[in-house]
């Protein structure tokens, strides 16, 4: 049900991204694999003077050569799509109160189907409006019950009437129907009087608002409900399971056909179906959930990320390390985490009488390893890295594919300085993130400056002098920022930055937070000019955030069409026939010796091959007949480029290297 505004303000429980506030067109060089599979034929055919039968010769003409009618009608569609521009509850106040007024009409819809259901909270969300009920499962028939009941309240143009009420009468009303949510969430409401917004006559709830004046201000061709899912109350395990029906709602039906055009693009994308067919990675179930497998693909990835990673570090001052995965409870204890972090941590183990628990952060580490040596001022800055795993309590119904699960691993950093070094650290930062983020193709970033909330530990000065610093880091970079005033941590303030994918949407990425509290609990120490003790200032930060959840942004954002330097497999070749198979195996060896992932296919027909290639998304083809092991060259197909003709061996091998070493595509 809809309630008060903190209720109201109740986010889509969804960790992957935001939603672009207008759609963009996916990446345009993907080519159906059929159509590619017979333009490469061809171009095989007309260079070697390979015979195409007469059946062969028809099938490619109609494969290449589709309804121009239908394809021109394809593409006007999605030309038209592209150019909806779609707004946001916080562009628009006329779609904030037509979803919110949708989750209204939608519970009394449901009341009306289903009279024994007991509601309880209906706020707007980022891309429509959802309602939790108290009722038996619903199915996707009874889904659609519920839309045409929602289209007839919609045509009957009913008003929206708001009324005020006494905290005693709204109890008696609530008590009345029989509704004991309402009377939780009353209890929940400290402002008098209470608001009520009604339907007509027939239904009301628990509102602040706002609305739209009559029903019939929503389209109904703008409206769709589109998923059902078990929600706790009030997002605790230990209450009843709710039934909360997920709705999207626009303000025009141009406006829902982009969203739900973009919904099936980010479908096609989605990280979880293109770790299966591209064989990268799965979650086993034999093992537990949240726990990830690096195929051999997904891994030589990885290898590929970590590598870079690990270099750009290295040329801008950092020391690597290597810390256990279990500790001693009391460290925990000290480091506070088994206060304040305790529900995110698994339970203790008992090893000869002393307790050990699993790392949930790092930081602790790299502070005992500070600690292990007395500190002069002239030490500092002290940098040390580590792409350290670490294990974090999920409940299984908060598992999702690589975006959140339980054990993972982080491009963790922590910076040891003096508080007049901040600035230039915090700039360093910002400098080696934008390095490291551009190499993946990601060049748009939302950021955020958080400051000093009402809770927090330091004094005033050193909290200024940090804010400052993070600020004066920022307009140095150039980079705009929004101010998030009192959004940062308990013990310093931080910078968060987002990252934008391919589809426009908006990925929690890199963090920045200064650390005003664990040099406190651990009592870390150095001496300065005047040979006294003082603290040092600690900077964590992260700029890929884990492995996992950056692969996961990676795979959906280039759609698993990696780049060729990032392509776990950069080119395969691909014999005619089996007796060109010795010398596909000398192209293939010379590849590798050149430290370029490539992989001989044979065993099908060619026609096969290429289609296997497509499918896998492989950047190169190298088709290899008679005529090539004559002349010891290579037949090439780019994914992205096209045909590029027959080349020498050496001349495909300089032309891959070039093409990684600049990062660009062939």
């Amino acid at each position: 049900m809809a309630t008060s505004s903190s209720f109201l303000s109740t986010p889509l429980l969804k960790a992957s991204s935001s939603f672009p506030t207008h759609f963009l067109s996916p990446l345009k060089h993907c080519v159906s694999a059929p159509s590619t599979e017979f333009r490469a034929l061809t171009l095989y055919r007309n260079r070697n003077g390979v015979s195409t039968s007469s059946a062969a010769v028809a099938t490619e003409t109609q494969v290449s050569t589709p309804d121009d009618k239908l394809k021109e009608t394809r593409k006007e569609k999605s030309d038209k799509l592209e150019k909806v521009v779609l707004p946001t509850n916080e562009s628009s106040e006329s779609l904030l109160r037509i979803r919110h007024t949708c989750a209204h009409v939608m519970a009394m819809a449901v009341q009306k189907l289903f009279p024994d259901a007991k509601v309880t909270i209906g706020p707007w969300i980022e891309n429509g409006f959802y309602y939790d009920f108290d009722m038996e499962p619903l199915t996707d028939k009874e889904l659609k019950r519920i839309k045409k009941e929602m289209d007839r309240i919609i045509g009957r143009n009913l008003p929206l009437i708001r009324e005020e009420v006494s905290r005693d009468e709204a109890q008696r009303r609530i008590t009345a129907l029989n509704e004991p949510y309402k009377l939780e969430i009353l209890d929940s409401i400290k402002e008098d009087p209470i608001t009520i917004y009604h339907i007509g006559n027939e239904w009301w709830d628990l509102c602040a608002g706002p609305h739209v004046e009559y029903t019939g201000k929503i389209n109904r061709k703008a409206v769709e409900l589109e998923s059902i899912a078990g929600a706790y109350w009030r997002g605790d395990e230990k209450k009843p399971m709710l039934q909360r029906i997920y709705g999207t709602a626009w303000e025009s039906e141009d406006q829902l056909k982009a969203y739900l055009h973009f919904k099936e693009e980010a479908k096609r994308r989605d990280h979880r179906r293109l770790g299966q067919v591209l064989d990268l990675f799965s979650i086993q179930n034999d093992a537990g959930g949240g726990l990830v497998f690096w195929h051999p693909k997904g891994a030589i990835v990885r290898h590929v990320i970590e590598d870079l990673w690990k270099k750009i570090h290295i040329e801008r001052g950092y020391d690597l390390l290597y810390t256990p995965h279990v500790g001693k409870a009391d460290l925990w204890q000290i480091s506070g985490h088994l206060d304040f972090y305790k529900e995110n941590m698994y339970d203790q183990m008992n090893i000869e009488d002393e307790l050990y628990q699993l790392r949930p952060m790092n930081c602790p580490y790299h502070i005992l390893i500070y600690k292990r040596r007395a500190h002069s001022y002239h030490d500092f800055p002290i940098r040390v890295a580590e792409l350290g795993t670490v294990y974090r309590y999920e409940l299984s119904g908060s598992l999702h594919g690589l975006f959140r699960v339980r054990g993972f691993t982080q491009d963790d950093a922590h910076i040891f300085c003096l508080e007049d070094q901040i600035k230039d650290e915090i700039r360093g930062v910002l400098d080696l993130t934008e390095e490291l983020l551009l190499q993946f193709g990601f060049s748009k970033y939302e950021v955020n400056l958080s400051t000093r909330p009402e809770k927090s530990v330091g004094d005033d000065d050193i909290w200024a002098k940090a804010t400052s610093a993070l600020r004066d880091a920022l307009d140095d970079k150039g980079w705009s920022y929004q101010i998030d005033d009192g959004g940062g941590a308990f013990y310093g303030p931080k910078i968060d930055l987002k990252i934008e994918d391919a589809l426009g949407r908006k990925w929690q990425c890199s963090t920045i937070q200064v650390d005003f509290n664990l040099p406190q609990r651990f009592d870390i120490t150095y001496v300065d000019s005047n040979s006294e003790k003082k603290r040092p200032i600690m900077i964590h930060r992260a700029v890929l955030g884990s492995l996992e959840r950056f692969f996961g942004v990676l795979i959906e954002h280039y759609a698993g069409d990696f780049p060729l330097w990032l392509s776990p497999v950069q080119a395969h070749v691909l014999p005619v026939t089996d007796t060109q198979l010795d010398y596909c195996k000398e192209v293939t060896n010379k590849l590798k010796a050149n430290g370029i992932r490539g992989e001989l296919c044979h065993g099908e027909r060619l026609p096969k091959l290429i289609r296997n290639s497509e499918m896998l998304k492989i950047p190169l083809m190298a088709v290899v007949g008679a005529k090539e092991v004559e002349t010891g060259t290579v037949t090439v197909r780019s994914r992205f480029g096209g045909d590029l003709g027959t080349m020498a061996i050496d001349d495909f091998v300089s032309t891959i290297k070039s093409a990684i070493e600049s990062r660009a595509s062939i």
